[in-house]
């Protein structure tokens, strides 16, 4: 007997996904393996890194400094390409925001090794930031974690294990599962991920300042998901909608207003940092101050 179409594709979509590794990943994670270009492409001084992960996995990224800069940004970037596709951002954000930027690319992207997979990639963040530790004397007053779209789930998941200044959320889903229910809203291929990059879960165990932005035009990742993971998290919190934005074009859409944005809402978190810690200190018993 013939199998009508509807069912046939859904039959092929369940076991697409229930195989998993590495069926599911290719159709998550679009890695390119090539380096374009590097910040001296823009005309910036870099550190070219490598560093390993706790799984022996050895990474690669840039380090890129600014004069007297007083935070170091994190970055973790979406789910395709590499950190050279993210060069004329970069050079935005280093000009305009005066910040220190460190940039890599997850396991299996551009010149890192490994495999990737979404305990990989927190392995990576980890590994990231013990690294920004050991060669930068990176502080938790200093640094400021940013992530967009998948990067968004993986900086997030940082963020509940890390201390920063500030959470930065860019074009966030919800989840692998809700982002499936979106792209495929009859079919229940949700229920057959793996991967959850569960972001909505995760910023309601982040106890740090956090700003998510949004492109209002997003035909990606629906604005409805970023606004559902800012309405999850703690306080303090700000929302800021990129008008005209899409996915991939936030920070040129955005221009001035973007950017200011980011910066106030960066001195905004450390502003609120110092206030919480001043307090937490007039709390404490003299004698405890004292040991």
């Amino acid at each position: 007997m013939a199998i009508a179409g509807g069912t046939l594709i859904l039959i092929m979509l369940v076991a697409f996904f229930s195989w998993g590794c590495p069926m599911e990943e290719r159709f998550i994670f679009h890695p390119d393996n090539v380096i374009h270009q590097t910040p001296a492409s823009a005309g910036l001084f870099f550190d070219d890194v490598h560093f390993t992960a706790s799984d022996g996995v050895r990474l690669h990224g840039w380090y890129i400094p600014y004069p007297d800069a007083e935070r170091t940004l994190l970055w973790f970037h979406g789910n395709a390409g590499n950190i050279s596709h993210r060069v004329e951002n970069i050079k935005l954000l280093h000009d305009n925001i005066k910040i220190n930027v460190f940039i890599f690319d997850y396991r299996g992207y551009g010149r890192s090794e490994g495999e990737i997979s979404e305990k990989g990639t927190y392995l990576d963040g980890i590994a990231a930031v013990e690294y920004l530790r050991a060669h930068y004397q990176l502080q938790p007053h200093s640094l400021v974690i940013f992530g967009r779209s998948l990067g968004a789930a993986v900086a997030a998941e940082i963020a509940t294990q890390i201390q920063s200044v500030i959470l930065i959320l860019e074009s966030p889903f919800i989840s692998v599962p809700e982002m499936a229910r979106a792209i495929f809203p009859l079919l229940p291929v949700r229920f057959f991920l793996s991967t959850q990059y569960n972001t909505l879960e995760k910023v309601r165990r982040v106890k740090s300042p956090l700003l998510v932005l949004h492109g209002d035009e997003d035909e990606i990742v629906p604005l409805s998901q970023g606004r559902r993971v800012f309405e999850a998290a703690n306080e303090p919190k700000r929302f800021y909608a990129i008008p005209g934005a899409s996915h991939n074009d936030t920070y040129i859409a955005g221009g001035t207003p973007y950017l200011d944005a980011l910066r106030e809402s960066i001195e905004w978190a450390a502003a609120w940092n110092a206030e919480a810690a001043a307090i937490q200190r007039e709390q404490w018993p003299s004698k405890l101050l004292r040991r």
